[in-house]
């Protein structure tokens, strides 16, 4: 089994590209072969890593010709970082194999051969369009083979970058992100070149010791900027010093918050944040609805793309104003107050509770007395009861997690019965797989897929059902 696993396969075509951004090819006698490190129309010889009764799994190892999709990759680290695996594919292309990808979902596992195809909505950045960042500190900077091979010794191996995929305790050092709009780099070595300079400690992920643990960067559409320390351990005299440095050198920053983190993890959630300078948030805008963004605050990343696809969302809901939505995984209520505007109620239901104290106070934000948000866990919520006490919904919105739907909500859906469903999701193999459980019910009349992360394999897509 061993030697099978590692069996070269020669001169395999990619013909596509798959699930999770591999690229897609055949044997010479049709079994599917799906690669990582390659790009779709590449000739490769590929290294098997898993094989399987009816397809492999590998890696390129030998290149044999170019795809003529190729691109000169924009950032020096591509390839290592692991964040933007499709950077060195045409964007065109990015948008055809995402929609491709989608209509494929939904034809092979919802079995529903015909619908309106969209094209897909591309994005008018393919570069600098993430509003939130997150950078680690490493005392253990991650060294390329180069630089091991070479047994040179590198005296400080402190970093500030992110993770190297498959390898949590070694930190790539950025040199420039095209993600975040500047000044998000100058911003990130500034805080670097000052802490070395200074000599304050990089945390220490192996030995769980050290000062610097990470650095959050959040803006606004308007250029607010807020920055988020978390310490391994509270040194107020340099906390202090290295803040008031920061905010000295970028007036763009209007909040600076931190937190104290001895735990084994990273997350914020459970932490106090304390506010060191301005309000401790940022407000975001879209088409007149004010948001309050904190640290621990969930928001689309792609400011101009979630603003398209709540536009869209509104256009596939078709509301008059006389009509009952529900919307099912609310979160913080974005999508809810986009729609209220327009609509007789809003019922949102979300499972995290900071979240609908977030939903409640943007609705309250923005004048709207027409939301009512309900908290807790979907299949256990939205039961019988909840239909029977709440008014009919007329349209229902959902935009569940990747994992999509648990059959009991599709089964309360089906039992509430709205005219219109908008189902918007970020995994279209799980929606495809929820719609096709409503297909006796419901027709499915069109999709529109919405990139809202170029240079990855990642895609959005909203579908219209509509009952029969």
């Amino acid at each position: 089994m061993k030697q099978r696993r590692n069996k070269i396969l020669e001169n395999i075509r990619l013909l596509s590209a798959g699930a999770k951004g591999v690229s897609v090819g055949k044997t010479e006698d049709g079994k599917t072969v799906l690669v990582k490190g390659a790009v779709p129309g590449d000739l490769v010889n590929v290294r098997v890593k898993k094989s399987k009764s009816n397809y492999f799994e590998g890696e390129a190892v030998d290149i044999l010709e170019y795809s003529e999709y190729r691109v000169d990759a924009k950032c020096v680290h591509f390839g290592t970082c692991g964040g933007c695996k499709w950077q060195n594919i045409d964007y065109d292309k990015q948008l055809d194999f995402k929609h491709s990808e989608v209509v494929n979902n939904i034809r092979r596992i919802g079995g529903f051969p015909e619908f309106e195809e969209i094209p897909i909505l591309g994005a008018p950045e393919q570069y600098y369009y993430r509003n939130k960042m997150e950078f680690s500190f490493s005392n253990a900077r991650w060294l390329t083979q180069y630089e091991i091979s070479s047994e040179e010794n590198f005296g400080n191996r402190d970093a500030l970058g992110f993770h190297i995929p498959g390898m949590w305790s070694k930190i790539l050092d950025l040199k420039e992100c095209f993600l975040q709009e500047d000044p998000s780099n100058q911003i990130r070595l500034a805080v670097k070149k000052y802490a070395v300079e200074n000599g304050l400690e990089f945390y220490d992920v192996k030995e769980q010791q050290g000062f610097l643990r990470t650095l959050m960067l959040r803006q606004n559409s308007k250029g607010d900027w807020m920055v988020l320390f978390q310490l391994y351990k509270d040194m107020k005299a340099e906390r202090i010093k290295l803040f008031d440095f920061i905010l000295s050198q970028f007036p763009q920053i209007t909040t600076l918050v931190y937190a104290i983190n001895p735990k084994g993890n990273d997350s914020i959630y459970d932490l106090d944040i304390q506010n060191y300078f301005g309000e401790g948030f940022i407000y975001e805008e879209m088409d007149g609805l004010k948001f309050k963004i904190g640290p621990k605050s969930f928001f689309q990343t792609n400011y101009k793309q979630a603003l398209e696809l709540y536009r869209k969302t509104l256009e596939f809901a078709d509301l008059t104003g006389d009509q009952v939505v529900y919307d099912l995984y609310t979160g913080t209520g974005t999508i809810a107050q986009y729609v209220a505007r327009n609509a007789k109620h809003v019922i949102g239901i979300e499972a995290v509770q900071e979240a609908i104290d977030a939903a409640i106070e943007h609705a309250e934000l923005n004048g709207l007395t027409n939301t009512t948000f309900y908290c807790g866990d979907m299949k256990n919520v939205f039961n019988d009861e909840f239909l029977e006490n709440h008014p009919k919904a007329d349209v229902l919105i959902t935009d569940p997690p990747r994992d999509g739907m648990h059959q009991k909500v599709v089964e309360q859906i089906l039992k509430l019965a709205p005219e219109r469903i908008v189902y918007v999701s970020c995994n279209s193999a799980t929606q495809a797989r929820d719609i096709a459980l409503m297909k006796d019910d419901y027709e499915l009349v069109k999709i529109l897929p919405v990139d809202m992360f170029p240079q990855t394999h990642h895609v959005e897509n909203i579908a219209l059902l509509i009952r029969k």
